[in-house]
């Protein structure tokens, strides 16, 4: 039984669709293999956001929003595949070496096996409940027949890609056991968010956050692999080589985000441990239990962004000093263009923040509108930094990412003294589509002024992309958000927001 046309396609996924295919127009015959496998990723995703938008029930997402699971599937795939095709054009003109399109071309298969292994265990949960329901609901078999077909014929299509990047088979199923675990963990990640956090994202926005955290974590420890092989191991016996050169400020945001990875891992289980041995203890009053609590927050922190993750930046890296005070002197390389711009970020900052906090508590400005004012504050902050201190911005989006992280975590654990201050700030602006649990409006908007930045990093043949970020979100989204809240009347999807 197929699928209506009608049925099948809305404007949201119209859109994903066209973007796909303007992508795979500019391909070269090299990457025929990638195109295939993005065409039958696009519709197995298509076929599961049907079937899951048929059963809302079986998912407990963020309310009022559309699934979003095309969009999820198929963003880092299609992201990847574009920097592989600038990659591959300076192959050609022998610009970079062959090692930086073969890691490339990793990742992209990473980030596909990602989202593959998600639409497999959603489609299952779908096809289960479904036939739960009625086993003898024709669709099902057919959307299964359909979806064991893309799966078999995209499978099939990486391990061809594969074994031409591969020296030897040994070699080219270790790559596919690398994948497999990257979707499985993947997998294993969404179903740990969406049951942690109820109700805080689509499943297209779980998937997009997951797949983005397992192949930044994957490569991190990739990268920690191979270096650490070099290290122990005479290079007669072992030759490894992952990845490619990495400058300083990537891996100190890299360390610095592993270090609050293992720092929210640490500190609940220092404070379970706590409240086993001393928790019981009820004769203290309660300021005091929030002072200790305080204080194992601030030991483990600083022990761990002091200590650990240096000491993971230095094995990976060969830095001359300690990473922290590399940091201090990369700032003070520029004194006057570097401080001036910090003190203009934290004057803008001060001014904004202060005016638009008093603003949403006594004005009848809806929530969405009062908070296209900080993606236009972001064009103002951002843009200057773009253009006369690019690499110092790479740095400061790393510190911004690490300071939201940080609050983050303070307000969810309402750490004293700043727990309750930090949770009524962030509530004054948040909206339908936060939660109490979790929020994450702040953290969309700066990484989607930065992602774009980082990932032009290196050859970039397009002088544009590290500004579509703060452009796209900063005018673009503000103005469309204006317009439509005031003049709107179609929505892209039933189901969207």
């Amino acid at each position: 039984m197929a699928i209506s046309p009608s049925k099948a396609m809305n404007g949201e996924r119209a859109v994903v669709l066209i973007f796909v295919l303007r992508v795979l127009s500019t391909l070269p015959l090299a990457l025929l293999p990638h195109a295939l496998s993005l065409s039958l990723l696009s519709l197995f995703s298509l076929v599961v956001e049907i079937r899951v938008d048929d059963s809302p029930s079986l998912f407990k997402t963020r309310p009022g929003a559309s699934s979003g699971i095309i969009l999820g599937a198929v963003t880092l795939p299609t992201v990847m595949l574009s920097k592989l095709i600038q990659l591959s054009r300076a192959v050609s003109l022998q610009q970079i070496e062959i090692g930086e399109l073969e890691h490339m071309t990793m990742q992209f298969w990473a980030a596909s096996a990602c989202s593959c292994g998600v639409l497999i265990f959603l489609f299952i949960v779908t096809w289960c409940a479904a036939n739960n329901k009625n086993p003898h609901f024709s669709c099902s078999v057919w959307d299964a027949k359909f979806s064991l077909s893309c799966v078999i014929l995209y499978s099939a299509v990486c391990c061809i890609s594969l074994a031409t990047i591969s020296h030897t088979g040994f070699n080219t199923a270790l790559k596919l056991l690398w994948l497999l675990c990257h979707g499985f963990a993947t997998v294993k990640l969404i179903q740990h968010l969406l049951s942690t956090f109820p109700f805080c994202a689509s499943i297209g926005e779980a998937n997009l956050v997951t797949s983005g955290l397992v192949l930044y974590f994957g490569d991190m420890l990739a990268c920690t692999i191979s270096k650490v092989c070099r290290l122990l191991i005479p290079p007669e016996l072992v030759s490894i080589r992952y990845g490619i050169k990495r400058s300083e400020i990537g891996i100190v945001i890299q360390g610095v985000l592993l270090g609050l990875l293992i720092f929210s891992a640490v500190f609940k289980f220092l404070i379970h441990l706590w409240e086993y041995f001393w928790g019981a203890n009820n004769s203290e009053s309660r300021e005091r239990k929030e002072i200790w609590r305080s204080l194992i927050f601030l030991t483990s922190l600083g022990f761990i962004m002091i200590a650990v993750a240096p000491s993971w930046m230095m094995i990976v890296l060969d830095f001359d000093v300690h990473p922290v005070l590399w940091i201090f002197q990369f700032i003070f390389s520029e004194p006057f263009k570097r401080l001036s711009l910090c003190i203009y970020w934290l004057v803008l900052i001060y001014a904004s923040v202060l005016r638009f906090y008093n603003i949403s508590k006594n004005s009848k400005i809806e929530r969405i509108l009062l908070r296209k004012y900080y993606h236009l504050l972001a064009v103002l902050m951002f843009l200057p930094a773009l253009i006369y201190q690019p690499k110092f911005l790479d740095l400061a989006f790393g510190a911004a990412l690490a300071v939201f992280l940080v609050l983050e975590i303070i307000r969810v654990w309402r750490i004293w003294p700043l727990g309750q201050l930090v949770h009524q700030f962030m509530s004054a602006f948040t909206d339908h589509r936060d939660s109490d649990l979790i929020i994450v409006s702040h953290f969309s908007l700066l990484l989607g002024c930065a992602l774009p930045i980082w990932m032009s990093s290196g050859f970039n043949d397009r002088p544009l992309t590290p500004f579509a970020g703060i452009l796209s979100l900063g005018i673009g989204d503000t103005m469309a958000s204006m317009v439509g809240h005031k003049y709107g009347v179609l929505r892209w999807s039933k189901t969207g927001s």
